[in-house]
């Protein structure tokens, strides 16, 4: 028999079903593959267990003759931004150290109901705060890539889904849940050369995911390929009561509404979007997709974002205030690290706990939105970056009448090396620049690998969609994947 492990979500639910191998075996080739896998640092906790049970509740139910979950033994991995009943939750931060969870997140539930299981948990930039996976506090995630130089520096996997992009690509797990503030599961995605889909605002509950921005936090699948990442979208999302932004609406099915013909679709390409100094093989590589979408029977046409130089910046005005007011409650008392030195009083108490279990981008970003926040300041930056936001979702407003979908790059470059940019947090943020302006108007996107640059490392394309349109922008998605003929995969080296 194959190699399970090579399988994704959907050759491993149709397998089951067909009795071409059992869950379990499924089950005991990841767990094996994970435990081997130490070097990438992709898991933080590991969880054997939970995916054998489940497991070995899909054989049992087959073996009866009853109908199975749609995700009946497919394990998947969980980025540690989910609270997961009786399973440590840290959002790679040393404040959350040592806390359970007493619940189970919606995300994690609504997946663990349709059948999946769960080989673990997996690492990720400190509270969601960082691109390159490098501010976890338990280490660097490694990328299963490297350069075709023959040079051994360890590179990024993305961030802050880094655990998540890493595990996927190395074939530890068929898939995985990321979340998306400002591009945190299209840009590792793009990295390693899997998919990723941020949905509409609101289509994910937020309840029982640890928060950084509530207004952009979205939680969303990561996988080999389109279907997978359908699969997985359909049964993460739904209407929550506890989450007061979430969309009480119907779950489409989405996998069964695939189709890859563009045929009558208008897809529009942002001019904002071609920036200054862009590398040339990102922008051969924009102009590929161009042709690919053109084969598929789709119209091109370029459209004006004129607000998205504006983007990053309101981007990290509203993020850090947010994140400012949301990581108050890690004073040390309730959960989590206490720091509390001799003699010391409560306002001790939590500096202390503070100081000694939050990292430097964390603190960073706290300070900053504090900051914007004060008086005298909350006019002069919050007020102006909240009306910024309203323009660029405005912006895309007046764009989708001219087009369905938006094609543009998902990074400004491939995977780079780990320490290269950390020193430069403003380097670091322009990972973002082409996820970023999506993700203030709360729309989905969606990266697809496309190719290879000259080192051999993946790049992705960016397909952007109406509110609700999903359907549209996994299409377009599907149709750039047919094209792309994607195949690459890293050279087991760990």
């Amino acid at each position: 028999m194959a190699d399970l492990t090579d399988l994704g979500i959907a050759a491993i639910r149709d397998g089951v079903r067909t009795g071409a191998f059992s869950a379990l075996e499924v089950a005991d080739a990841f767990v094996a593959k994970v435990s081997r896998a130490k070097a990438l640092n992709a898991f933080l906790v590991e969880t054997p267990d939970h995916a054998i049970a489940a497991a070995k509740d899909a054989d049992a139910v087959r073996a009866a003759g009853e109908p199975l979950k749609p995700l009946a033994g497919v394990p998947i991995g969980m980025k540690d931004l989910f609270c997961t009943k009786g399973v440590p939750a840290t959002a790679a931060s040393l404040i959350l150290e040592g806390f359970t969870p007493p619940y189970e997140s919606t995300v994690s539930g609504n997946l663990f109901a349709a059948g999946a299981g769960m080989l673990g948990k997996l690492n990720m930039d400190q509270f969601a705060m960082g691109s390159s996976n490098e501010t976890s506090a338990f280490g660097n995630v490694i990328s299963p890539w490297r350069r075709r130089d023959g040079g051994n520096a360890p590179l990024a996997p993305g961030g802050s889904s880094g655990g998540s992009s890493a595990a996927v690509a190395a074939r530890l797990c068929p898939g995985a849940t990321g979340t998306d503030t400002g591009g945190s599961i299209r840009q590792p995605a793009a990295f390693v050369g899997i998919s990723g889909i941020k949905p509409t605002y609101g289509r994910c509950s937020r309840w029982g995911v640890i928060a950084f921005a509530s207004s952009l936090d979205q939680a969303g699948p990561m996988a080999r390929d389109v279907r997978d990442c359908a699969i997985l979208l359909e049964n993460m999302v739904g209407f929550d009561p506890r989450d007061a932004t979430s969309l009480e609406l119907p779950v489409p099915k989405w996998e069964a509404g695939l189709k890859s013909s563009m045929v009558g679709k208008r897809v529009g390409i942002p001019k904002e979007y071609r920036v200054d100094n862009m590398p040339t093989e990102i922008d051969a590589l924009w102009q590929q997709g161009i042709d690919w979408l053109k084969d598929a029977g789709a119209e091109i046409v370029e459209v004006s974002l004129p607000h998205t130089k504006y983007a990053l910046p309101a981007y990290y005005i509203i993020a850090p205030a947010e994140a400012s007011s949301n990581l108050a409650r890690y004073d040390g008392v309730r959960y989590g690290l206490r720091d509390l030195p001799d003699g010391a009083n409560l306002q001790d108490m939590y500096a202390a706990t503070r100081a000694a279990g939050f990292g430097n981008e964390v603190k960073r970003r706290i300070m900053i939105g504090t900051y914007v926040l004060s008086a005298g300041f909350y006019d002069a930056y919050f007020t102006q970056a909240s009306k910024v936001r309203t323009l660029i979702a405005r912006d895309f407003d007046r764009a989708f009448e001219q087009c369905d979908v938006l094609l543009t790059p998902t990074a400004p470059s491939a995977a780079f090396a780990l320490g290269e940019k950390s020193a430069d947090p403003i380097a670091m943020y322009l990972n973002d620049v082409f996820t970023v302006p999506s993700s203030l108007a709360g729309l989905p996107a969606m990266s697809v690998p496309g190719g290879l640059d000259g080192q051999g490392l993946p790049l992705g394309l960016q397909i952007i969609g109406k509110a609700l349109d999903e359907q549209g922008v996994l299409n377009a998605c599907l149709a750039l994947e047919e094209r792309a003929g994607f195949v690459a995969r890293p050279e087991a080296w760990w």
